[in-house]
């Protein structure tokens, strides 16, 4: 359940053959990581539209999808895809909610499940840029600058390594791009674009971190 939201971008540029794990994060590098990480964490709410491609490997083939994301620091994420079949994903605090086309709606409620809280949190730091949570969680590759900068990430949790082994991002001031690999060598890679910076969600947006 910890992977199906992230079905939701496409990839629009060629990444390097993954580069940046050639550069460890070192004491030279720390400072344009820390004023990224800032730059990402400076505003709690970030809306725009997002394009998917999940690539299977042992089909060689791969799926697209698009539509809109909320990124809420305190509430958590908002996935409403639009094509090619609407869908709706939300993931709180601590459960994870589907919303179907004719309004049907599937709660996976994760209260007092320790697992899904370090889910949740790690994810939280990956789209936030919490830097603290980024360094408690992965060992961290830095390249670039504060203006164009690409980082990978290394997931020190084996429950999370089930998972995701590995992550790649790219951005400027904004996230503009994320890859994740599977362990089964499947790739997601997620565009980003259209970002704004709301100062509060609409009552509609608030609604989707309402448990029914």
């Amino acid at each position: 359940m910890f992977l199906c939201f992230f079905i939701f971008f496409a990839f629009s540029f060629v990444w390097a053959n993954e580069d940046v794990f050639r550069h460890p994060l070192t004491p030279q590098t720390r400072a344009a990581f820390n004023a990224t990480c800032a730059n990402l964490a400076a505003n709690p709410i970030v809306k725009g539209n997002f394009a998917q491609e999940k690539h299977l490997s042992r089909l060689n083939r791969s799926l697209m999808s698009s539509g809109n994301f909320i990124i809420a620091a305190e509430q958590g994420m908002v996935w409403e895809t639009l094509r090619p079949f609407p869908s709706t994903m939300i993931m709180g605090k601590d459960f994870i909610m589907q919303v179907r086309p004719d309004g049907r709606k599937s709660v996976i409620s994760a209260q007092g499940n320790e697992t899904f809280t370090q889910m949740s949190d790690v994810l939280s730091s990956v789209f936030s840029g919490q830097s603290q949570g980024l360094l408690e969680n992965f060992d961290v590759y830095f390249s670039g600058s504060v203006s164009n900068w690409t980082m990978g990430l290394l997931p020190k949790d084996r429950v999370f390594a089930s998972f995701i082994v590995r992550i790649t991002m790219r951005g400027d001031s904004a996230i503009k791009s994320i890859r994740l690999f599977e362990p089964n060598s499947d790739i997601i890679t997620y565009t980003l674009s259209n970002h704004n910076y709301p100062v509060r969600l609409s009552a509609h947006e608030e609604a989707f971190f309402s448990v029914p």
